[in-house]
């Protein structure tokens, strides 16, 4: 086995990039192959939004600077299923920048670090001793999984999908607004709850929008998909801000929830990013989570060869442990759309609410037990 790299990894996205990226920053000696199936720039079907939490992970890849030329978005405006509301700005602003661009960015700041990059489809994968290989012909002392939401290399180790009842479906498109557009625009709603819809405005006139749900609750129907999704979305347009031009590029893509989160690999295989069924249950946010699992990756395959697998659940529990444990037992809470009521609410009455539920939904926050009880007793008041 001479030809043996010291990471490959299988997807481009930013988990993969993400991987990538770390490993030579760690050690600009190390050998890395990125794999994925499709040629960049390519089209991804996503909320586009990047937040903060998602822009320090960028600075600690070395790439302070990769949105620069975007404009932020610096506000943002929530509707609760019961019609509560929140309109403010941000602490720290986000930024919306088209997969098609962010991705290629990423896999280009990939190939400058010196990552060779290339176009294959992985159909086979062995455990061989301290190595694994590809398709009978890459070998890799360690591989990480970041090939999505459908990871063909997570069902080659036997590690099973998501199940249904923690699987969103969304279907997102573009849509023109005015140019000054700078708020990003959530309106959640009771029927076929947990559902809503989104704009999220580029800064170029244009705006993802988009309307997602659970996928058991798309299966209730009986109607099609397409069909659901597509309506549903254009009837909650109107109140979504300034929708100047019917809604282009409509795609529909799975969102695989943290709270039904596999295992994070098997032997020398780590999965980063939809691959492990990071998203996060409460916004469908994942870019956030996959830049930080595929950095963690990396550290743990270059930091720890001998038992990378070990060393990446460490990292993990201590990066998002306390995090997912939150997020698991608020998804739980929100099965009621009174408590997501309540906390839109108290919310719209204090900024450090407002401030610490951006954290939870878009970066790795916590709960206070005291501000839990406030939302708890207004939840409770509202019942009575």
């Amino acid at each position: 086995m001479s030809d043996v790299w010291d990471l490959v990894v299988v997807g481009a996205g930013p988990a993969g990039s993400a991987a990538a990226l770390r490993a030579r920053q760690l050690d600009p000696g190390r050998r890395v192959l990125l794999l994925d199936r499709a040629a960049f720039p390519r089209d991804k079907a996503c909320g586009d939004g990047i937040a903060a939490h998602a822009r320090q992970e960028l600075a600690l890849l070395g790439l302070p600077g990769l949105l620069d030329d975007h404009r932020p978005t610096p506000r943002l405006s929530v509707t609760s299923p019961g019609g509560a509301r929140v309109s403010a700005v941000v602490a720290r602003p986000n930024h919306v920048v088209p997969r098609r661009v962010f991705d290629a960015r990423l896999v280009e700041a990939a190939r400058a670090r010196g990552v060779e990059v290339r176009r294959h489809r992985v159909r086979t994968l062995t455990a061989l001793g301290e190595h694994v290989v590809i398709d009978g012909h890459l070998v890799a002392r360690t591989v990480v999984a970041a090939d999505g939401a459908n990871s063909a290399v997570r069902r080659l180790i036997g590690v099973p999908p998501s199940p249904d009842r923690h699987t969103a479906i969304a279907v997102r498109g573009y849509a023109d607004v005015p140019p000054d557009d700078d708020e990003q625009v959530i309106v959640m709603q009771s029927e076929a709850w947990p559902a809503y819809a989104w704009s999220f405005p580029v800064g170029d006139g244009t705006a993802n929008v988009g309307y997602g749900l659970l996928l058991p609750m798309l299966r209730e129907d009986g109607r099609p998909g397409r069909e659901i999704l597509h309506g549903r979305l254009a009837r909650l347009l109107p109140l979504l801000g300034e929708i100047r031009s019917p809604v282009r590029d409509l795609r529909a893509h799975h969102l695989p929830l943290s709270s039904g989160r596999p295992v994070p690999g098997a032997g020398r295989v780590l999965l980063a990013g939809d691959a492990a069924s990071l998203v996060n249950p409460l916004t469908g946010e994942g870019i956030y989570y996959a830049l930080l699992s595929g950095r963690l990756a990396a550290e743990a395959a270059i930091g720890s060869p001998d038992d990378p697998l070990r060393a990446y659940r460490r990292g993990l529990r201590r990066a998002l442990g306390r995090h997912l444990r939150t997020t698991d037992a608020l998804a739980l809470a929100a099965r009621s759309p009174g408590f997501i009521d309540a906390a839109i609410a108290v919310a719209a009455r204090r900024t450090e609410v407002f401030d610490l539920l951006v954290d939870v939904g878009l970066g790795a926050g916590t709960v206070p037990p005291r501000l839990a009880a406030a939302v708890a007793l207004r939840w409770l008041t509202n019942l009575t």
